[in-house]
């Protein structure tokens, strides 16, 4: 295709047809507000973000990257281009782009994530050196096929054994209560194949300001088990509805490793489920999973999650 130009992307401008984009990639909504939202939050470390547009005017598709808040050398980006100019050198361009951008930034490695099903993304990031780090699959459970009954008992059990089944709700959502889920997310193990030193947020009120003060979290959602022996907070899981969505979504489950292995993980998903559907009013719950992570993945199998297509982490050292 000749003619492509590229510019810098105007939120106001631009920000609508980008989160169409994005709903048409990955199957996921992204409101304009969401956008301008994200980018405030981000737009330090936002390095590389371009459309790609004809001679007449019209975006083709375009560029997001972002340096990694923990370390500096690293940064993930996206490239969306509309299906009607893809295999036309749109791509490559906004590519080129982005890394001529690190580059000048010094960034050492790029991360792009990929639908695990579409087999020329993945030759367009293999032709560009990049290699497979990591595997995600979704996953779906119809709450109609959900067996309420067996979870109830291990619930019941883990009552008499001293363990109490709340929420962020029920505990005033208070600081004190944000500081215990803060610590319990980032240690627990269920659901992360993850370096021990490897922590998402920076500290606590980082943790707070992305999760607790987001639209999305909701206190009702976020499922805890405590021992009332001990007061430790024992296991979560987090569930929530995002705008847009017709399913609810599994954000995190995890247990304490001093209690794993006593159906915790089990207890708290089912009460987030049930909470899903009572009360968010969704026919079906989706989440994503590392497919090297063999116990959730036999968790969300006993359940009754279908397994659906996911996504592909693929990352490139810069020389």
């Amino acid at each position: 295709m000749e003619n492509i130009s590229l510019r810098p992307a105007d939120p106001d401008r631009d920000f609508e047809e980008i989160g169409n984009l994005f709903l048409l990639e990955q199957g996921e909504l992204a409101l304009e507000t969401d956008l301008m939202v994200d980018y405030e939050i981000h737009k330090e470390r936002i390095f590389c973000l371009t459309v790609a547009e004809s001679e007449q005017g019209e975006l083709l598709g375009f560029n997001w990257a972002t340096q990694n808040r923990f370390d500096g050398n690293q940064a993930y980006f996206f490239i969306i281009v509309k299906p009607e100019y893809r295999l036309q050198g749109v791509g490559h361009l906004l590519y080129e782009n982005i890394e001529h951008a690190a580059q000048k930034r010094h960034i050492k490695r790029l991360e792009v994530t990929i639908q695990d099903t579409c087999s020329k993304c993945r030759a367009f990031a293999e032709k560009r050196a990049y290699t497979e780090e990591a595997h995600f699959i979704e996953l779906a459970l119809d709450l109609h096929a959900f067996d309420e009954q067996a979870c109830n008992e291990i619930t019941i059990r883990l009552k008499k054994e001293g363990f109490e089944f709340t929420s962020m709700e029920v505990l005033g959502n208070a600081e004190g209560a944000q500081r215990k889920l803060y610590l319990l997310n980032n240690s627990t193990s269920m659901e992360k194949i993850v370096p021990d030193d490897h922590h998402v947020w920076l500290f606590f009120e980082d943790f707070q300001k992305k999760v607790c003060q987001t639209d999305w979290y909701n206190p009702a959602g976020q499922i805890v088990a405590i021992d009332t022996i001990t007061g430790n907070w024992a296991a979560m899981s987090a569930i929530t509805r995002y705008q847009g969505s017709n399913y609810a979504h599994n954000l995190h489950t995890g247990v304490d490793k001093r209690y794993l292995g006593r159906n915790l993980a089990q207890a708290t998903l089912s009460l987030a489920l049930r909470y899903a559907r009572d009360v968010l009013a969704v026919k079906s719950v989706h989440t994503d999973e590392n497919v090297e992570n063999l116990p959730a993945l036999s968790l969300y199998k006993n359940l009754g999650y279908v397994q659906m297509p996911g996504t592909l982490v693929m990352k490139k050292v810069l020389g």
